[in-house]
């Protein structure tokens, strides 16, 4: 998996249309990975589980890229192929989409069948709206009391986002862009003298 930025959602999207009697509801999703992915494609079965048809295609960033679709009982290649031909084409990353079908009396045929899931994936991306993100990593610093108002302000000053656990320690945790990762953990461990403890979990 490179470090270069890439394309994905901004956040969940929902789009509907009917064609012809049958009524299209296109979700859409980020997914940080294969779990999340498939999880989302549950949530919409079973939260649409009198649909005649939820056509799942994900597309999620690992080594290898995972790309997967299913027709869900429509024609081979009338739904599940031209769902993921949608996130292919506008190269997005870390994206599900499911579209829901009610079926509405008339066939559509392969190709209309085409058209509409496609219509539906592509929608649902413009309603979730596509963004460029770069990849993260996320970190845990560990430091005594004394130097977490010092970590603090560094990590604030980064502009990162982080949570702050006080107990008997401070653990810090970080989610920060992975080209920059490695600059804050140089200036943390230098502003603590090599106190601050960090457990990498990428």
């Amino acid at each position: 998996m490179t470090d270069e930025p890439y394309r994905t959602v901004e956040s969940r999207g929902r789009a509907e249309f009917e064609v012809t009697g049958s009524e299209f509801i296109g979700h859409v999703a980020p997914a940080p990975d294969v779990e999340a992915a498939e999880a989302f494609v549950a949530d919409v079965r079973e939260r649409y589980d009198d649909a005649t048809h939820n056509v799942p295609a994900y597309r999620v960033r690992a080594d290898p890229l995972r790309e997967w679709a299913s027709d869900d009982g429509e024609p081979t290649g009338s739904a599940g192929k031209p769902a993921l031909n949608v996130l292919q084409q506008e190269d997005v990353e870390n994206v599900v989409a499911v579209v829901t079908r009610y079926y509405g009396g008339t066939n559509l045929g392969v190709g209309g069948l085409a058209r509409a899931y496609s219509r539906a994936v592509k929608d649902g991306l413009d309603a979730a709206g596509i963004i460029e993100e770069r990849p993260h990593e996320r970190f845990a610093v560990v430091v005594d009391y004394d130097d977490s108002g010092t970590v603090r302000g560094i990590v604030e000053s980064a502009g990162v986002e982080f949570d702050a656990d006080y107990e008997e320690r401070v653990t810090i945790a970080v989610r920060a862009p992975i080209e920059d990762a490695d600059d804050l953990r140089d200036r943390i461990r230098s502003a603590t003298s090599g106190r601050a403890e960090f457990d990498d979990e990428r």
